[in-house]
């Protein structure tokens, strides 16, 4: 199959782009599997296993595209609903940007994330861990991390701080993804000391800080689509304590971590953390949220479309968009 992907920005990334390393991954995958890729992308872009074609905004988009193309996978938003070869959209955030036509050919990264667009076809993002190079899971283990943008108000950066710091008299938290003084989403300035701000980390002391930590503290307010803070850490050997909402729940069962809205059960959570297996953690994520599995699911959609089908026959309007009104009862 010739498929042609587009993917916002530079790649690969070595810092935060969570698109854009799902779909590097995935093209990556497809090209593994025997099939035909374009990668459509900015300038500076590369990929080995791949035509790289760079994006030019000065020309209509279908004068860009392979000739040879048997499917296009956009992200997020299409350029045209006129398209004359199928296509494909993976939206990877809450908000109502597609057309009432793009909606037909969207995919979404949870089942939760597609049920709350009344949509019925989801693939959960893999990645390619071999790039994570070898895991040791036998180290010592201290203090706990957040992973994410910690400027978003809806990410509850101060929540993982309390759940963190209120654990122990001496427990620290590590936080990748956003500094101490904060002014982007409303001023905030975190003064505890025990609050270690690393700002945006490269995946080298991403991987560091993970494999040395007890475990992820991610109590999110809104419904988060994937997650890929949540995969990362507990292949890297970290259980996840997190809110119950959006995708989570599809993402951390009972062996792998806790899920609560209460700030209260999640610090008692953290009290038993020692029942979480790194191995376990680490299998889990090996085996689930692989590049593998996900690129063989979009092969799948690919085939359904070039066969003429509809993805989402009733599709609708996101009737949870991203807010800061969930629940987390401190």
């Amino acid at each position: 199959m010739n498929i042609t992907l587009f993917i916002p920005g530079r790649v690969p990334v070595s810092y935060y782009g969570g698109t854009q390393r799902v779909m590097y991954h995935l093209g990556h995958e497809l090209a593994r599997m025997g099939h035909n890729i374009s990668l459509m992308a900015d300038a500076g872009s590369y990929a080995p296993w791949a035509n790289v074609i760079v994006r030019n905004a000065s020309r209509p988009i279908d004068q860009q595209i392979p000739t040879n193309t048997d499917i296009l996978h956009f992200q997020d938003n299409p350029v045209s609903d006129n398209l004359p070869i199928p296509y494909i959209v993976t939206c990877h955030g809450n908000a109502n940007y597609l057309s009432d036509e793009s909606r037909r050919f969207s995919v979404y990264v949870s089942k939760n994330h597609a049920q709350r667009f009344g949509c019925d076809t989801w693939v959960h993002n893999g990645l390619d861990w071999d790039e994570y190079g070898r895991v040791d899971l036998t180290r010592n283990r201290k203090g706990f991390h957040f992973l994410g943008k910690a400027a978003w108000r809806i990410k509850n950066v101060k929540g993982a701080i309390d759940v963190a710091l209120g654990a122990a008299p001496r427990q620290t938290i590590e936080i990748m993804g956003g500094s101490r003084l904060n002014f982007k989403m409303g001023f905030r300035m975190t003064w505890n000391p025990r609050a270690h701000f690393l700002g945006q980390v490269n995946d080298i002391t991403k991987k560091y800080v993970i494999e040395r930590s007890q475990g992820l503290i991610f109590p999110v307010k809104w419904h988060e689509p994937f997650g890929l803070a949540v995969t990362e850490s507990l292949y890297l050997g970290a259980p996840v304590f997190a809110t119950p909402y959006g995708s989570l729940p599809e993402l951390v069962n009972e062996e792998v971590g806790f899920l609560t809205d209460s700030k209260s059960d999640m610090i008692s959570a953290l009290h038993q953390v020692h029942i979480y297996s790194p191995n376990k953690c680490h299998e889990y994520a090996r085996d689930c949220f692989n590049s593998r599995l996900m690129a063989e699911r979009y092969v799948s959609i690919y085939e359904r479309v070039l066969n003429g089908e509809v993805l989402n026959k009733h599709p609708r309007q996101c009737d949870r968009i991203q807010t800061d009104k969930l629940p987390w009862h401190e």
